[in-house]
């Protein structure tokens, strides 16, 4: 049984890394079902919108028990500048599936525009991706094949990106497309192997005060691929006390997930979310997990009486 399961395995990520019958696949950005806390490595006008330097920290194993599953791992921080309406931020995503190896590190720029009680800030990013693919670690019939003779070492590829991202107190809309550039990764022998296509994104949340001591806050995060379907995934979150989170998403026609989290103190909240396949994919699969840390530090003069929910 498990070399069956081992088999299966290599061969969903086998066609999901270059496709049933072509040499080259789309590559997509990073999967995260805490998106609502991650926006930066997405969208680069959150840059500096929470008030304080907000350093996050997080790791994803999807798929878990299915051999070369994606692991994802993100690191970002930002800030405002000052007493300027600008925003400062960086970011790192470690992107591993099957035997590829991806590292992006993006820098973000941010500027804010009040507009009544609301704010409109738009970013834009610039990163730098390397990739790295090791054909050894996939079971391939023919290995004499030319494909697949010459491995991919740091290939280098720069992009550019932008966002919009529209808020207050209660609310929030963003808009963004991270990379523009739609970048070819070549091997040695000329074979067009990674084509990265821009993603677009559109999310939003709401905020509403169920009481003194409970708010809900539903939420969206859709995804636009060109030649993927399109992904879609809702989320409803509750918190207790400015203190508890707990919450369910899903995921239009992929998974289901529980979503947990805690407010240890005013600057530190740690998250954690379980993710279960809602197709047939859940067969080869015990689920996803993903952990994350949040440390925020505010200028001396303030104080946060009650954390902001997004």
């Amino acid at each position: 049984m498990e070399m069956i399961l081992k088999k299966i395995g290599n061969t969903l990520i086998l066609n999901l890394f270059i496709g049933i019958s072509l040499p080259c696949f789309s590559q997509q950005d990073a999967l995260y079902t805490n998106y609502m806390y991650n926006t930066s490595t997405i969208n680069p006008a959150y840059a500096g919108t929470r008030e304080a330097l907000s350093v996050f920290g997080l790791h994803r194993s999807q798929w878990v028990g299915l051999e070369g599953a994606p692991i994802t791992s993100s690191f970002t921080a930002h800030t405002p500048l000052g007493l300027s309406n600008t925003g400062l931020g960086i970011s790192f995503v470690n992107d591993q599936i099957g035997p590829s190896v991806e590292n992006n590190i993006s820098i973000d720029f941010a500027y804010r525009i009040l507009i009544g009680l609301n704010t409109l800030s738009f970013g834009i990013k610039g990163s730098a991706n390397l990739l790295n693919i090791d054909y050894r670690k996939l079971d391939i019939y023919d290995m004499s094949d030319s494909k697949f003779q010459n491995n991919v070492d740091n290939q280098f590829s720069p992009n550019v990106g932008a966002g919009l991202y529209w808020y207050s107190n209660n609310h929030y809309i963003g808009l963004s497309i991270p990379s523009f550039l739609e970048t070819k990764h070549y091997n040695d022998n000329s074979y067009s192997l990674v084509k990265e296509r821009m993603n677009y994104y559109i999310m939003g949340g709401y905020v509403f005060s169920l009481s003194d001591d409970i708010k809900l806050k539903p939420a969206f995060l859709t995804k636009i691929v060109q030649g993927s379907k399109l992904q879609l995934d809702t989320t409803a979150n509750l918190m207790f006390y400015d203190k508890f989170i707990i919450g369910g998403s899903y995921r239009w026609d992929a998974a289901v997930s529980i979503l947990t989290g805690f407010q240890l103190t005013e600057k530190f909240l740690v998250g954690y979310s379980y993710d279960t396949d809602s197709n047939r994919l859940a067969n080869y699969n015990s689920g996803s997990h993903e952990i994350f840390l949040r440390f925020e530090l505010l200028p001396k003069q303030e104080k946060i009486y009650a954390p902001r929910f997004f």
